[in-house]
């Protein structure tokens, strides 16, 4: 089965189709399913052990950004975005099971230098506490997979698309959280800035949304039960993450 074009918002754009397709991640999940079976193991234990932090990524969105990260190999990882640490633990398996690579988280709150367990941050984590916008101007990171998952407002999705996209190398793996909670962004949000973006340069985008991409979303959920990966760590279902590779 293959979706060479994943575009609910807009399907007649003249986007071109996303390099992530159904097919690609169908891919991704038998090459890498012992490993993500084991980080989703480990993953439901960290929440278990710590009810108090606050998961926002769904199972989806949180595989495909670690299947992603394992194929990619980044030697730089950007997360912009942590809270309570869920997503930085996802980010650092990867890392770790890379053998290589050193995430750079940026947030306000520094709530995740406290839950992120010490045996994944050790030697491959860097935690800026501050406002990303400042802290990352005039970076020199050579970005090799940038997360964004901050202030979901129109505000802040035109800082970074106006002022850190054009910083990532072309061929960069980027995330987006919270565009595709419905079919379509409300309009003046972050999603809509973020697909207005792709869609004036002609880049094409994934995601595992239940509301947006309803069919990609069944798919995965029925080949992670024939990869005996189903059973959920997150209860949520949404996945409303967008994913694409940098033009």
């Amino acid at each position: 089965m293959t979706i060479e074009r994943n575009n609910p918002v807009n399907p007649d754009s003249e986007e071109r189709p996303s390099e992530f397709t159904l097919d690609t991640l169908v891919g991704l999940y038998r090459k890498y399913s012992d490993d993500l079976r084991n980080v989703r193991d480990e993953q439901r234990a960290f929440r278990v052990g710590n009810p108090a932090v606050d998961t926002k990524l769904d199972d989806l969105e949180a595989e495909i950004t670690y299947l992603m990260m394992r194929e990619h190999r980044p030697e730089v990882v950007v997360e912009i975005g942590s809270l309570h640490g869920w997503s930085t633990t996802w980010l650092l398996s990867a890392l770790r099971d890379n053998g290589a690579g050193h995430l750079h988280t940026y947030d306000l709150i520094d709530n995740a230098r406290h839950n992120v367990p010490g045996e994944l941050s050790e030697n491959r984590w860097t935690f800026t506490h501050g406002d990303a916008r400042q802290e990352l101007a005039g970076h020199r990171h050579e970005i090799g997979y940038l997360f964004v998952d901050a202030a979901h407002t129109a505000g802040f999705a035109r800082w970074y698309t106006d002022d850190l996209f054009h910083t990532v190398p072309a061929g960069t793996p980027v995330s987006v959280h919270d565009v595709f909670h419905r079919r379509r962004p409300w309009p003046f949000s972050e999603g809509r800035v973020v697909l207005s973006w792709l869609a004036g340069r002609g880049i094409g985008y994934f995601t595992p949304s239940r509301a947006a991409a309803p069919d990609v979303n069944r798919a995965l959920v029925e080949l992670k039960d024939t990869l005996n990966l189903g059973g959920a760590v997150h209860t949520g279902r949404n996945n409303p993450m967008l994913f694409f590779r940098m033009g």
